[in-house]
């Protein structure tokens, strides 16, 4: 199965409802490998369902984080705890959680990109979070598929052979991280282990869990190209969901050893069918332990 990164037209099956991706909010300054923009509309159906407006969300594997924005932004849930262990992407969330997010967009808005200043810029060994963050910022949007994880190189041809500049919009993403500052206020990061997190908060009963973890299971070969920490206990994460306390949600590969273990767990699961640009079908799954409201 090939997975488009991006730019991907979302159909739900059954029925012939197609999600225009393109009419979901961009709130994430990241062009992120396997993003959850498509799920968005699915994500606020899930939200709307439960009884109460949500004390907390949490989301272990946070990455590009459309999903934990989408809440804040909407005033979905009261709290949100973005979660990432990856210390490059770590470092954009805690900076801008940190109360640097003008530094960033600034820095965005005023650096001149061509190859001499990329390569100059990326050469230098930064030990601080914000120019970290900054770097973070120019690999994933010059990067080829804005992938970070080791071996990834420049993109050489881009759209339209539009090259390193396929993908860097320095005004729109300094707004984006802007706009980010106006709901702080809603969020806490963590640089941790996401398994480690969903066990500190799986007794509170207010708390809520959107999964996305990385795409390992049955020896998928994608989630370790694309992911720095790709290695992933798969098991102990279904085990850990089945004694949360509140309601959750995962997105999980299309693997006959992930629907294994959601049966072993006693959870539901659906198939979620997407056409990418390309017209080649995939398909996701979506895991919990009710999926009752993606019938309407």
């Amino acid at each position: 199965m090939q997975h488009d990164l991006f730019n991907r037209t979302i159909e739900f099956m059954p029925g012939p409802k197609v999600v225009n991706v393109a009419s979901v909010p961009k709130r994430s300054p990241f062009r992120y490998p396997g993003g959850k923009t498509w799920f968005v509309p699915n994500f606020r159906k899930w939200i709307n369902s439960q009884k109460a407006k949500p004390q907390l969300l949490v989301e272990p594997f946070v990455g590009g984080g459309i999903i934990s924005l989408t809440a804040a932004f909407e005033d979905l849930t009261d709290k949100v705890l973005m979660v990432e262990l990856d210390e490059q992407i770590a470092a954009v969330w805690q900076s801008i959680i940190d109360g640097n997010a003008k530094w960033l967009a600034d820095k965005i808005i005023k650096f001149q990109l061509t190859k001499e200043n990329l390569f100059a810029e990326l050469d230098v060994k930064k030990s601080d979070i914000k120019h970290i963050a900054f770097q973070t910022i120019l690999k994933n949007r010059t990067f080829h598929g804005g992938i970070l994880a080791n071996g990834a190189g420049i993109s050489k041809n881009g759209e339209n052979g539009k090259g390193i500049h396929s993908r860097w919009y320095p005004k729109t993403l300094a707004r984006r991280i802007e706009l980010i500052d106006y709901v702080l206020d809603k969020i806490e990061f963590k640089c941790a282990d996401g398994l480690e997190v969903i066990k500190d908060y799986s007794n509170n009963k207010n708390a809520i869990f959107f999964i996305d973890p990385p795409y390992t299971a049955g020896g998928k070969k994608a989630g370790k190209r694309l992911y720095k920490y790709c290695d992933l206990d798969h098991d102990k994460l279904f085990k850990l969901c089945k004694k949360v306390k509140g309601d959750f949600i995962m997105t999980y590969d299309n693997a006959e050893e992930v629907k294994d273990l959601a049966k072993q767990s006693g959870f539901e699961f659906k198939e979620v069918s997407m056409k990418n640009t390309h017209n080649s079908e995939m398909t996701e799954l979506v895991i919990g332990r009710n999926l009752s409201w993606m019938d309407y």
